[in-house]
């Protein structure tokens, strides 16, 4: 009977404990079904770069080797192509040529010829055409350069006398002793020289192979074009293939459009100087108009190099009053060009910053010089057309990608072109 009494008492007591939280609003660990942890749980402790570090710097410091992990990536990209700069920038040549002839191949493709034949003809033609102008300012220069070493004595000795009368009181004593300095300069750097002239034989070495290996892409970007740019979809990520798919044709029309314009600017720019130059009596008029042509292709520094070469002609040969009106003439063709040329014939096509050009130069030259300086503009343009077009569409996987790509038979396609990033 006792015994009773406590077990119902229990039972009470046990009871009371499983309506309490009813009461209370609240469900225990049996109501829910979960059994009660008899071991106490240790308190969480927050992160301490949560707790300490401000939330700006960790920002920061994620941002910071994000972006020396992309800075590493480039140094190595640009170390690579450093080593193979030759078959870079023969590659790249080889776009550019490709870009300049392909829409005469689709043009005789339209005509009926058959793609072999239109290559063949049309590469021919191009560079049978290249060579011919080679071979023209060689022999210009090689003609008159007797004339020319003539009218360079005189030209000095006019220079020499206009420095002696000039108000910069320069005395023929100091332009004596300024000629004999450059003299003994010359002659105690012959070893130099002579490692020069090695160094030179391997560069034009290197430019041969470089010349050839231009040539032979170029066949095959001109007779093949569309279907290497199929083989070279297939390296891409498969999630990434529509977006890049859609990219390329309007890379593409941004690569030609550059080379178009440019090339236009440039006979203009040759045209006008030769012509002004010409008028004026200048020698070697027609071989500073193809080298003004050939220079137009530098952005910057080709137009002020090209236009120097023929106040530096102008002055030795004709003295100083005529360098001063080629002068003139070299620095209002520069501020039609800029001012008109560009606008109005790349118009909306190709749209790079300024600053963006400077530093595309200044980086090209560094890493592969001259040619480095010429292909580093047209690679900014088809890089911010590729960017700006992944920005806007690439999230969009449904969105119509039109075919095409170098050498392709819709290389104009792409009629969207990118907008400056």
């Amino acid at each position: 009977m006792r015994f009773r009494k406590w077990f119902e008492r229990l039972r009470a007591e046990k009871q009371k404990k499983q309506e309490r939280p009813r009461a209370e609003g609240t469900a225990g660990p049996e109501a829910t079904g979960q059994t009660p942890d008899p071991v106490p749980r240790a308190r969480v402790r927050p992160e301490p770069a949560a707790t300490v570090i401000p939330w700006g710097l960790r920002v920061a410091a994620e941002a910071g080797w994000r972006l020396l992990v992309i800075a590493a990536g480039l140094w190595v990209l640009g170390q690579i192509i450093s080593a193979v700069h030759i078959i870079a920038l023969a590659l790249v040549a080889a776009l550019l040529i490709t870009a300049l002839l392909q829409p005469t191949v689709a043009r005789l493709n339209r005509h009926g010829v058959p793609q072999g034949f239109a290559t063949a003809l049309t590469a021919l033609c191009g560079f049978v055409l290249l060579g011919l102008v080679g071979w023209f300012v060689v022999w210009q220069v090689m003609d008159n350069f007797d004339d020319l070493s003539g009218r360079i004595e005189d030209g000095v000795d006019d220079l020499k006398r206009w420095l002696v009368d000039s108000p910069f009181h320069i005395t023929e004593k100091q332009i004596d002793s300024a000629t004999d300095k450059i003299r003994k300069s010359i002659s105690s750097r012959t070893g130099q020289l002579t490692n020069a002239g090695i160094h030179g034989f391997a560069v034009v070495i290197e430019l041969i192979a470089g010349v050839l290996l231009t040539l032979f892409s170029t066949l095959f970007l001109l007779y093949d074009g569309a279907r290497i740019w199929a083989w070279t979809l297939k390296l891409a990520p498969a999630a990434a293939r529509p977006a890049l798919h859609g990219a390329g044709p309007r890379a593409w029309h941004t690569l030609t459009a550059y080379v178009h314009g440019t090339a236009a600017i440039a006979f203009i720019d040759a045209a006008c100087i030769g012509l002004g130059i010409y008028i004026l009596g200048v020698p070697l008029a027609l071989p500073l108009a193809v080298i003004i042509f050939a220079a137009a292709f530098v952005p910057l520094v080709g137009a002020v190099v090209s236009g120097a070469l023929a106040v530096l002609v102008a002055l030795v040969a004709e003295g100083v009053f005529k360098a001063l009106l080629v002068l003139l003439i070299v620095l209002a063709v520069q501020q039609l060009e800029g001012h008109i040329l560009q606008p109005f014939i790349l118009g909306h096509a190709v749209r790079v910053h300024p600053l963006a050009v400077i530093l595309s130069v200044a980086a090209g030259g560094f890493v592969a010089g001259i040619g480095g300086a010429v292909v580093a503009v047209p690679l900014v343009a088809v890089a911010n057309t590729v960017v700006s077009y992944l920005v806007r569409h690439g999230d969009r996987p449904d969105a119509p990608a039109a075919p095409g790509g170098p050498g392709g038979s819709s290389l104009s396609s792409g009629s969207d072109p990118a907008s400056p990033a």
